[in-house]
């Protein structure tokens, strides 16, 4: 039988990018993989057919040479449409790598990722890192504060000093490698050793008190600096807090999730302030000067200029929320927005001044509409 042309195989073109040419290549391999169709050598043959066009098109040489010279043009490489699709295997972890690709599937079909056996060690032996939520007033956030935090984790069991037990021995599942082969298919996937967790020994008398995993629980207590500036979401990493790995393997991190509570006048957006502050119609019409409490409890004085409207924003620079790890100087703006208040009720005389206001002032019973703004 005739060899197809590999752009035909993968179904692509002779202009199709190298990530159109992966992408059609993974899409086949899915649906053919000997594995996931054992027996099926129809599907086996278009494995085999697709992987050959990959091959030769994933290289750029290859696929030059194949461009111009057609099957002819393989003659002159080693490997690939001549030597047995061998770079195309090495380049499984880079194909089917990531998120729903095959290295997903693998893990379903087999319960491992095939990585090596010295990354799955390091893994098996990590501590578990923890997460603990702590709630601020909205003062503390904006000026930090020292909390105390109580928390379970495991440590190194005391009685046998986190070795689990005595008498170590080769694990007899995988043979001190830490790592097993599974699938018998056109596939054989490297994975976990399940008796040793990637170890490569055993113990061969468990600790009684940690029951061979040589680790126990113990409340943990902490006085934890929650720093300035810090906001909702904010986190605080304190390295090596966390679980303890086993057979000495490295403890995770504790990480300490800050949440602010609000706050009843002020309002936070990033670094700055805000603060609505509200004024008489007559304090407004002339200007005057009022006192105004910070987030730190001290008063400044604020100026209000004459004819100032409800809405108007007012700065006062320097009075906001320090930058979180920097100097408490470096800070954001307190921003005041101005509300003029008008009187509810007004007496007989209060009532005769204003209308007095009214023909001074020309007020018109046929206002011009303004233009709408948020």
């Amino acid at each position: 039988m005739a060899k197809r042309d590999y752009y035909e195989v993968l179904g692509v073109s002779k202009t199709s990018t190298d990530d159109e040419i992966k992408k059609a290549y993974r899409k086949i391999a899915l649906a053919n993989h000997p594995d996931t169709h054992p027996n099926d050598k129809e599907a086996e043959d278009r494995f085999k057919e697709a992987s050959e066009a990959y091959e030769v098109l994933s290289n750029k040489d290859k696929r030059s040479a194949y461009d111009q010279f057609g099957f002819a043009g393989m003659n002159g490489f080693s490997g690939g449409a001549a030597g047995g699709y061998q770079n195309v295997y090495r380049d499984f972890s880079d194909l089917f790598g990531g998120s729903g690709g095959f290295g997903d599937i693998f893990d379903q079909l087999f319960g491992g990722s095939g990585r090596s056996s010295s990354r799955s060690r390091s893994a098996s032996n990590q501590g578990s890192s923890l997460r603990y939520d702590v709630t601020l007033e909205f003062k503390d956030a904006v000026f930090g504060k020292e909390v105390e935090v109580s928390y379970p984790r495991q440590v190194a069991c005391a009685t046998c000093k986190g070795t689990g037990g005595t008498g170590m021995k080769t694990c007899p599942t995988c043979g001190g490698h830490g790592q097993v082969l599974r699938g018998n298919g056109f596939f054989q996937i490297s994975s976990t050793c399940p008796t040793c967790e990637g170890k490569g020994r055993i113990v061969e008398n468990p600790c009684s008190a940690c029951h061979g995993t040589g680790l126990t629980r113990k409340m943990e207590k902490l006085n934890v600096k929650i720093p300035s500036g810090v906001d909702n979401g904010s986190q605080v990493m304190l390295r090596g807090m966390g679980d303890a790995g086993q057979n000495g393997g490295p403890a995770g991190d504790l990480i300490v999730v800050v949440n602010v509570r609000e706050d009843k006048y002020f309002l936070r957006r990033d670094l700055d302030l805000f603060l609505q502050v509200p004024i008489s119609f007559t304090q407004a019409a002339l200007g005057c000067k009022i006192s105004v409490a910070t987030i730190d409890g001290s008063m400044i004085n604020v100026t209000i200029p004459s004819g100032i409207q409800s809405g108007a924003m007012l700065r006062a620079k320097g009075k906001g929320v320090p930058r979180l790890k920097s100097r408490n100087d470096d800070r954001g703006d307190m921003y005041l927005k101005i509300v003029v208040k008008t009187p509810k009720r007004v007496g007989s005389k209060g009532k005769d001044l204003l209308k007095l206001l009214a023909q001074e002032l020309g007020e018109d019973d046929n206002p011009t509409p303004e233009r709408f703004e948020d």
